[in-house]
């Protein structure tokens, strides 16, 4: 009974972080619920998806992550010569006085 109110804690604060980092909840409650300390290790140390820059996508014009080797639509996606700023980046100029 110990273990499962430590699982599902661990899997709380990992979906909480993953969540906060632009993941989704559920995976990382997952993975944090079955390998307490190393699922939560795991979300702190994952990358800011917020924070990853983006590109337009040449066939529909939907904005993806730099990564991304495929749009939604099934368009292959190359390395392109210009990249646009992350969300978070994007969201800061937006503010009055940012940027």
């Amino acid at each position: 009974m110990a273990f499962l109110v430590l699982a599902v804690c661990f899997g709380l604060a990992g979906g909480v972080v993953g969540r906060v980092k632009g993941s989704s909840f559920v995976l990382w409650f997952l993975v944090s619920a079955f390998l307490p300390v190393l699922g939560l290790l795991a979300a702190v140390l994952y990358r800011v998806e917020r924070a990853e820059p983006r590109r337009r996508c040449p066939r529909c014009g939907k904005l993806v992550k730099l990564h991304d080797q495929l749009c939604t639509c099934g368009a292959e996606l190359y390395f392109p010569e210009e990249t646009l700023p992350s969300e978070a980046a994007a969201e800061q100029q937006a503010l009055p006085g940012g940027g």
